[in-house]
């Protein structure tokens, strides 16, 4: 499985390239919105994991305007923002999936295979 993982924090996206590669996934692994765009258009994949704080766009945001371009891409959102309202916000916008930080690497890898 390929996976552009769209994470600012550099410590939190080491570990997961860590974690996920040792499970045998691919991971290309982008800083901010503008770099997610660019690599969409570069490389096929087979899921996107978007943090939603990224330094130059929203990542719902950037989820609608992929969503609205007919990017179909299967996305899970993985943030610190844990109201309800931000994790239906997150759905509502064309999330697949929503995952809260802290995690479980184990629970991110079997939500990815899903």
């Amino acid at each position: 499985m390929h996976v552009l993982l769209c994470e600012d924090d550099d410590l939190i996206a080491a570990g997961i390239c860590a974690g996920l590669t040792a499970q045998g996934l691919t991971v290309d692994r982008v800083g901010n919105a503008k770099d997610a765009r660019a690599m969409l258009q570069a490389a096929q994949f087979d899921v996107m994991i978007l943090d939603l704080g990224l330094p130059d766009e929203d990542g719902l945001k950037l989820l609608r305007r992929l969503r609205q371009q007919g990017e179909t891409l299967p996305v899970l959102v993985l943030t610190a923002r844990d109201a309800v309202t931000d994790r239906v916000d997150g759905l509502q916008a064309g999330a697949d999936d929503y995952l809260l930080k802290p995690f479980d690497l184990r629970e991110l890898a079997a939500r990815l295979h899903t």
